[in-house]
């Protein structure tokens, strides 16, 4: 390799801007053309023909191979436009003296092989490469030419030499796509540029989707003349009704359609008129017994958005179905009846399930179980699997509230940046409210899921836990874990939790001192 080809080589391999493609159609157009299977050109590009296949749908390549697969196209173009070229007119002349011109390769780019490689284009061995990719120099020798008749049933024209399959010109092309890209780049940081989001299989303007939250806002705003308070306790009162509208606009096109009011077993029925059904939450309310002898600042943290966050979870779909057996199935999500694990890190972790005094068997919802399960595995081995003896479930999915939690984390994220306490209060009322009222509720009437409420609150109970061991695992000491959202710690807490308001993010509820300094109480010259 000579020192230029060095420097083409290193300048190749730092370009930074992906080599452009055609459209989908157009990838399949050319390959067709060349009458070449896909399978061919995978083998050339070292790929799967039903990665070939998604390509010429509309998936994107990248890396190496996205250059391979652009000097692919390109090269078929180009050798498509050469045979269109040297088609007889209609005058009967060739037209192909000004494509050869154009066509002529540079006798500097091209490599004899030691060894035949496959040809890019047509995927038989080529002994020659062009730019670093195996091509067959002459289109008579490739395999992708084009069948022409034969000279016996041919009319009788000019003799016409064969015209070289050229390199395209990709350095050209790449300095001209340089000042497009370059004022694409400045549009953006100039935020001139059209914000999209998804719209089923196309992309649409973020300004063109409707916002109800927004809307609803802005109308009762005027309809109360501006004033904060009284259109604040206006859309809390609609809380409940608003979130069922935004759901069933964000379940628009969803591939699933919900089961809103299944038959429910007797398990997930209140006992009493007043009462509670059999179902275990697991919420912690755990206080650890003892702490070190001195004085410790104590943090309360506080978790936000706890119930928005818990809308991702394993919800199921249809009406439950009883199976018996100790055996999880994660393609499912419902109430399981177990036997819980022991549990030995009281001292410094909060159980898994709450604070239960009564031993044996007990029916827990599928985050709870999911729990359980990881914390017994490999990677924490914290305590025994849980034995499982029967199970109400139905085939389920994380994402079935997924564009529904978006839409109201959206909205209390621009809420909080725009200082907007009404949007801010009538978004926690919907997620609260809508988790609160899916069961045996006279303010939800639209879904009647007690099943998805007692799965939704233990994944809030779930989420806390995971964060209880993700402050002990990182060195602090956990002091309390309360309900959904408040979680007390001594130590460097913002080394493990960024701080904010965001539903990422903790913020901080309390701060106080337990235990005293031992030091300071003895008498001067003890200490």
């Amino acid at each position: 390799m000579t020192d230029f080809e060095a420097i083409d080589a290193l300048l190749a391999s730092a370009a930074s801007d992906q080599a452009s493609l055609p459209t989908a159609q157009e990838r399949r157009r050319l390959r067709e053309e060349l009458h070449l299977s896909r399978a061919q050109l995978a083998a050339a590009l070292g790929v799967s023909p039903s990665t070939v296949g998604g390509w010429e749908s509309g998936r994107e390549p990248g890396g190496a191979v996205r250059e391979k697969y652009a000097y692919f196209l390109e090269g078929a173009r180009t050798k498509l436009d050469a045979a269109a070229a040297t088609a007889p007119d209609p005058d009967g002349e060739p037209a192909h003296d000004q494509a050869e011109a154009d066509q002529a390769v540079d006798t500097d780019d091209v490599e004899e092989l030691a060894t035949p490689q496959p040809c890019v284009l047509c995927g038989q061995p080529a002994r020659h490469q062009v730019e670093g990719f195996p091509q067959h120099l002459d289109s008579s020798e490739c395999g992708s030419a084009p069948s022409t008749p034969s000279s016996v049933d041919a009319p009788p024209t000019e003799s016409v030499p064969p015209v070289p399959s050229a390199k395209p010109a990709r350095s050209s092309q790449v300095a001209s796509r340089q000042p497009a890209r370059r004022a694409e780049r400045q549009g953006h940081a100039a935020g001139r540029g059209v914000k999209v989001v998804p719209a089923g299989r196309r992309v649409q303007a973020a300004s063109d989707i409707p916002d109800p939250i927004g809307s609803a806002v802005a109308a009762v705003l005027q309809e109360h003349g501006g004033d904060l308070e009284a259109a604040t306790a206006a859309l809390v009162k609609r809380a409940i009704p608003d979130a069922m509208a935004l759901l069933d606009h964000t379940r628009k096109g969803g591939r699933y359609d919900i089961v809103a009011h299944p038959w429910l077993p007797d398990i997930l029925r209140k006992q009493t008129a007043r009462g509670a059904d059999q179902i275990w939450e697991a919420r912690p309310k755990w206080t650890r017994g003892e702490l070190p002898a001195g004085a410790h600042e104590v943090t309360a943290l506080d978790i936000n958005g706890a119930y928005l966050s818990a809308l991702k979870t394993h919800l199921p779909i249809g009406q439950l179905e009883h199976s018996t057996g100790n055996h999880h199935d994660r393609r499912r999500a419902g109430v399981h009846l177990i036997t819980p694990p022991d549990w030995d890190h009281d001292a410094v972790l909060p159980n898994p399930i709450g604070n239960r005094d009564e031993p044996g068997p007990l029916w827990v919802t599928e985050p709870t179980l999911r729990l359980l399960l990881r914390v017994s595995g490999p990677k924490y081995g914290l305590c025994d699997p849980p034995e499982i003896h029967e199970s109400w479930t139905s085939g389920a999915t994380e994402g079935l509230l997924e564009k529904f939690r978006v839409a109201l984390k959206e909205a209390r994220d621009r809420a909080i940046a725009e200082g907007d306490e009404a949007t801010l209060e009538y978004v926690k009322q919907m997620y609260s409210k809508f988790v609160s009222t899916l069961g045996e509720s006279n303010y939800n009437r639209e879904l009647y899921r007690t099943d998805w409420m007692h799965l939704i609150r233990s994944q809030a109970f779930a989420n806390l836990w995971t964060k209880a061991f993700k402050a002990y695992d990182e060195g602090l000491m956990v002091v309390r874990a309360m309900g959904t959202d408040e979680l007390h710690v001594i130590g460097d807490w913002r080394a493990v939790f960024p701080e904010g308001r965001g539903v990422t993010e903790v913020k901080v509820k309390d701060v106080y001192t337990v235990g005293t300094d031992q030091r300071a109480s003895l008498p001067e010259g003890l200490s």
